[in-house]
């Protein structure tokens, strides 16, 4: 399939791998971007610019295949070492750049300087332009339903993604809620040249996190997700489970009082524990309301090709079979 994103980023399908915290390892990016798609290192996962480094030379052994690495700008007193970590990703050779968080004009010149393309992730059609304006080339437009921090707009993506069309001169692709062959399709139908996945990419056998993570999302219907931190301004979509109903109870005892203190246990530090231990009580991690329609965990080769697959029948005989 050919589009404006497979073209951007030299992919043979369009669709991508987002960043994910201690899920975006060289193992994950590599394995889907041999799949055809495009894998995602997340670089602040790794604790150094030299560990960095190491990930990326890692999966240029594992794959031939372009691959990206994220980079997420938190509004953080203590900011990671963001040159450095650009100066790592140019010198790595590395070509596409996913920027999330907050606007990435501080690296744009760096990145685009040294000819990289750059998708930032944006949960409105405002940002999306502001992204453009900035000269991104493409953005990830996340609707409500996605995993992770959905803003606070709570705009579904059967309304986000036509807007984006009908305002956006860049290519998109759209992210949160997306699965499988009826996602692409319908994604492109509303303007998206692509999709972006989250969820459904922790759900397969080359994830390099617990068993027990795997099992949850696949065990999860579309109701097992919870907002948190909305009192703050921070909205992120979790997996419901002790740690967070607990949040969610301090949350509504201390209303409009809520510090980010009160809530440090359930949110702060607890990714290894989850990811790598498979404690799934550790904490809130990110998830989207996707999970109800995962029910398996295949290898990414055999999810890409059976996304693939689907939306090919879908195109070319289900909807052309309707035509009059």
């Amino acid at each position: 399939m050919k589009t404006a994103i497979t073209e951007l980023f030299g992919i043979e399908h369009p669709i991508i791998q987002g960043g994910m915290h201690y899920v975006g390892f060289a193992e994950m990016a590599a394995a889907v971007s041999n799949a055809g798609g495009l894998g995602t290192i997340t670089a602040l996962t790794q604790k150094t610019p030299e560990d960095l480094a190491n990930e990326i030379a890692r999966c240029k052994d594992m794959t031939d295949k372009p691959f990206a690495v994220n980079i997420t700008f938190l509004p953080t007193v203590n900011a990671p070492d963001y040159p450095a970590i650009v100066k790592t990703i140019i010198e790595g050779g590395v070509r596409v750049v996913e920027t999330a968080g907050r606007n990435p004009t501080q690296v744009m010149p760096f990145l685009k300087d040294a000819g990289i393309k750059v998708i930032h992730k944006c949960t409105s059609v405002r940002h999306s332009l502001k992204a453009q304006e900035i000269g991104c080339d493409a953005v990830s437009v996340d609707g409500f339903e996605c995993g992770g921090h959905p803003g606070e707009d709570d705009v579904p993506n059967m309304i986000l993604l036509p807007r984006a069309a009908d305002e956006l001169e860049i290519p998109f692709v759209s992210s949160g809620g997306q699965a499988d062959g009826r996602s692409l399709v319908a994604s492109m139908a509303m303007g998206a040249s692509g999709m972006n996945m989250g969820t459904r990419f922790i759900a397969t056998k080359e994830a390099p996190v617990h068993q027990n993570v795997k099992d949850a999302i696949v065990a999860a219907s579309e109701l097992d997700t919870r907002l948190v931190m909305r009192p703050l301004r921070n909205t992120e979509r979790v997996m419901t489970n002790d740690a967070v109903e607990e949040l969610l109870k301090k949350e509504r005892e201390l209303g409009d009082k809520l510090k980010f203190e009160d809530i440090i246990e359930q949110v702060a530090g607890v990714y290894p524990r989850i990811m790598k231990d498979g404690d799934m009580d550790a904490g809130a991690w990110s998830c989207g309301m996707v999970v109800g329609l995962i029910n398996d965990i295949p290898s990414c080769q055999e999810l890409v090709d059976r996304i693939m697959g689907e939306a090919n029948e879908i195109i070319t005989s289900r909807l052309s079979g309707s035509l009059a």
